[in-house]
């Protein structure tokens, strides 16, 4: 009896070694089966692109450009290409205050906004190498090369400055950044100038110039004008025969009319009653 009793009891432990392996067969299988489910919807997910709108997705496929989605939607595309997001919104870009030589090599200060956005996406992204920072670097190149072809201000007629001739300027500028920036895919809609001004070191100097040069164009002004001025009272006196000037009593009228009209101060008129 008692062998019988220990045989049993061994039988026993293993049958209860064999049920405590058994549960873990059905979750083995059952991984292996919804292992393929899985692998197949996070391809799912990895395929689904999300463009919003004013935005695009860079298609690459091993390397190689296979397009770029524009419109905005939600699209499914091969799992296994990588996608770059590329705005296509207008951007600005506030350059630095730049200090450059003008024409006449004076020292000024100068500064612009650009706005601006990616027209070519594929362009953007693989011409160069960051077409943020070429923009940027394209612009300050820009800037300088237009201010050192103009003076800042000028009293020459027909010549542009920087001061005066604002619009012209613009527009220069703009042909130079499309031309800079057509290499990096990049639209420029818009440039202006946001600050010029003489460096502080000559700044008080030119202040003085441009006060005097204002001086001599308003002294100009007014002679031409009392010359006109002179010239018509005596061809009206002549004519209107009220009297008769000989050419030293002309003189001495041109002279007192000329100090009369270029006078900045008030005259005292003296009234001739002739000689006793």
């Amino acid at each position: 009896m008692p062998q019988h009793t220990a045989t049993q009891n061994v039988d026993r432990s293993r049958e209860r070694d064999y049920g405590a392996l058994a549960p873990g067969v059905p979750f083995l299988l059952l991984g292996l089966i919804t292992l393929p489910f899985f692998l197949l919807g996070v391809l799912i997910l990895r395929g689904l692109v999300l463009v919003e709108p004013n935005q695009s997705q860079v298609i690459l496929l091993f390397g190689k450009y296979k397009g770029t989605v524009r419109r905005p939607g939600f699209y499914f595309v091969n799992p296994f290409t990588s996608r770059t997001k590329i705005s296509l919104k207008a951007r600005n870009f506030e350059s630095a205050r730049l200090k450059v030589n003008d024409l006449r090599g004076n020292p000024v200060e100068i500064g612009a906004v650009v706005v601006w956005r990616v027209s070519d996406t594929a362009q953007a992204a693989f011409d160069v190498d960051n077409y943020e920072s070429y923009v940027a670097v394209q612009t300050e190149s820009a800037i300088r090369t237009c201010a050192a072809r103009h003076p800042y201000d000028t009293a020459h007629a027909g010549q542009t400055s920087l001061r005066g001739d604002g619009d012209e300027v613009n527009a220069e500028l703009r042909d130079q950044l499309t031309e800079r920036l057509a290499l990096a895919g990049v639209e420029v809609l818009e440039v202006r100038l946001s600050h010029l001004a003489y460096a502080p070191e000559i700044a008080g100097v030119m202040l003085r110039r441009q006060q005097a040069e204002a001086i001599i164009d308003a002294r100009q002004r007014i002679v031409e004008g009392a010359v006109g001025m002179v010239k018509q009272a005596i061809d009206q006196l002549e004519a209107a025969e009220v009297v008769r000037l000989d050419e030293a009593r002309k003189a001495a009228l041109v002279s007192n009319l000329l100090v009369v009209l270029c006078s900045e101060s008030e005259t005292t008129p003296v009234v001739n009653t002739g000689t006793t």
